[in-house]
């Protein structure tokens, strides 16, 4: 099979309706590793780059409440920064790049998916909204 490991997909694929962060950005602890009351943080196994993970909302209206939060990793050497809260907003607006998700069977036997980014970063703005004709001459003509 020519798919070995995780499958890179886009931000849209994954959360087409948007996400927003709900928790802090945490470490992921490496439980083979910490002992003890020894914490040992989670790397990667194909980059080995530290492991950081953070809850967030997926903005899909059609998903039900328990399937609304979901963990993403974020493979970073330091503690990523999330984007600034928007005025006005509960929640923190986010998108990721460089996706890849893994997927496996979980406890309760279903298929489910393992996310990992390698960036977060605020939404960019991706158009400008349309003007009306008659707005558009009004500014053309002054």
């Amino acid at each position: 099979m020519a798919i070995q490991g995780p499958i890179p997909v886009t931000y849209t694929m994954v959360f087409p309706h948007g996400c927003y962060i709900v928790g802090e950005v945490e470490p992921v602890k490496d439980f083979d590793a910490s002992s003890n009351g020894r914490f040992v943080q989670s790397r990667d196994k194909q980059t080995a780059e530290l492991v950081w993970q953070v809850a967030v909302m997926d903005g899909d209206p059609t998903l039900k409440p328990a399937q609304k939060t979901v963990a993403v990793k974020i493979l970073a050497p330091v503690q990523p920064v999330p984007p600034q809260p928007m005025p006005g907003l509960p929640f923190t607006p986010v998108e990721f790049d460089g996706i890849t998700v893994t997927p496996y069977v979980n406890a309760a036997g279903r298929l489910a998916y393992s996310i990992k980014v390698r960036e977060m970063h605020a939404p960019r703005q991706t158009t400008q909204p349309a003007q009306s004709k008659a707005s558009a001459g009004k500014d053309a003509a002054r």
